[in-house]
């Protein structure tokens, strides 16, 4: 059973939330929007950016829409400050004898990854010479990367959880949760702040993962078409000058200036999406369009996905969803106040595509979806749907496997600043064992 810290947090917390939901649905607009016309939440405790490597990791914000909202939190481990190391040929790993708990050697021997190492670093080095590093506004201060021997890192695009209608990419839980990842897992996390309902509607956060996917892909462009124009523009100047092509453009690809930390450290070719809760179906719902979208997306490559607790629903009720109704933290009532808010009132389904992953005709086929750990509680009404997810995929030959923790509860391991228990300790791990075998590099793979 979880702790009794456990249960006397999601008995506040459902107080708490059920009072939100309601005042929501009662006055959706009761607070004061800011300049987007977006409402804040001001129960949502905050935790201030900083970009100077505090607890191991740098932080940034960057306001991605000039017509919405929607923003980004950026997560640099101060890993990306290590050299990249010189090419040589493939050596033994020293050691094997890296030592887990009992329960721990017996879950990732299921999906053959128990002795990795950490992933040897990225070759290429980047010359930013007459490329333009400044942040929006020109507001940016903090860690400004060198012009050479930049370390690449694997990008991990994160949506946080908070049923529709809360939560944050700045939160304090979600970034206590998001620097654990970047510095265990050697990645730099990408966290999305989406727009929230009922203010935004279904398909507003989904529009703004994508979005995020397109930014992503364009900061990469910008960065190369800027670095040719340093190093020199000939046959040009005749008409354009250096700065008026560069501004051409970062017209055309739709980027106001390059954001130097993804375009130093970050390799786009090895991205990840991890979502938690309602953020899972948003990560699920980008990875198909990314498949469906093909090469369109070059360079970014979709490489694997962590769905983590997914907020699935369905008309016909599950085992979990009978026997486990009025759980911790989100139960059914919760969860049912919080879908009527997000979608629209002629959308109303409890077979909304946005909800059920397995409704018939969902394109692109299951067949072609990206590697997908699916992560799941034992105390989580919402569990046995996730499970029929996970065995669809693996019924067509995508690697999908399940974890499920004992005596764990619905968004147990973001919470882990609020729950300290020692199974999101071990789901962080675990995310890292299974990440790590789709972002290491062909030429320098583990040894598992």
């Amino acid at each position: 059973m979880p702790s009794l810290a456990v249960k006397l947090n999601s008995v506040f917390f459902k107080f708490l939330f059920k009072q939100r939901l309601q005042n929501r649905i009662q006055t959706p607009l009761n607070e004061s929007p800011n300049q987007y016309g977006i409402t804040t939440r001001p129960e949502e405790s905050v935790s201030a950016s900083n970009p100077s490597f505090t607890d191991g990791v740098a932080t940034k914000d960057i306001h991605i829409d000039p017509f919405t909202a929607l923003s980004i939190r950026i997560f640099l481990p101060e890993s990306s400050l290590s050299p990249p190391e010189q090419t040589g040929p493939k050596t033994k790993p020293k050691s094997s004898q890296q030592v887990y708990p009992i329960s721990l050697i017996q879950r990732r021997k299921s999906y053959g990854l128990l002795n990795m190492e950490a992933p040897r670093n990225d070759m290429r080095r980047s010359s930013f010479e007459g490329l333009d590093l400044r942040s929006d506004n020109n507001a940016y201060q903090g860690y400004a990367p060198s012009p050479q021997n930049c370390k690449k890192l694997p990008i991990m695009l994160q949506f946080h959880g908070g049923g529709w209608v809360s939560g944050s990419n700045d939160s304090v839980a979600n970034d206590f949760f998001c620097r654990r990842i970047a510095k265990l897992c050697d990645v730099i996390v990408v966290a999305v702040g989406y727009r929230l309902a009922p203010e935004n509607k279904y398909p507003a956060a989904f529009e703004d993962g994508l979005k995020v996917l397109h930014w992503l892909g364009k900061q990469a462009n910008l960065a190369e078409c800027s670095k040719s124009m340093g190093s020199g523009a000939r046959g040009v100047g005749a008409e354009f000058t250096k700065a008026e092509v560069q501004r051409h453009i970062v017209d055309a690809i739709g980027a106001s200036v390059v954001e130097p930390w993804l375009a130093a450290h970050g390799d786009l070719s090895r991205c990840v999406l991890l979502g938690l809760s309602c953020g899972a179906n948003i990560a699920d719902y980008v990875a198909r369009k990314a498949v469906e979208a093909g090469k369109l997306f070059d360079p970014v490559k979709v490489v694997a996905q962590v769905l983590m607790y997914p907020f699935f629903i369905g008309s016909v009720p599950t085992e979990s969803e009978k026997k486990l109704a009025n759980t911790y933290f989100y139960d059914k009532e919760m969860c049912t106040l919080a879908w009527k808010l997000f979608l629209p009132e002629e959308e109303l389904s409890l077979d909304h595509p946005a909800g059920n992953p397995l409704i018939l005709d969902r394109s692109p086929p299951l067949k072609l979806m990206p590697p997908t750990l699916t992560i799941v509680a034992e105390h989580d009404w919402m569990r046995d749907r996730a499970i029929a997810y996970s065995e669809a995929l693996r019924n067509v030959n995508v690697v999908a496997p399940v974890l499920e923790y004992k005596d764990a509860v619905h968004e147990f391991a973001n919470l882990d600043i609020l729950l300290k228990t020692p199974q999101a300790q071990a789901c962080a791990e675990d995310i890292v064992i299974w990440v790590k075998k789709y972002i290491s590099r062909r030429d320098n793979e583990f040894s598992y």
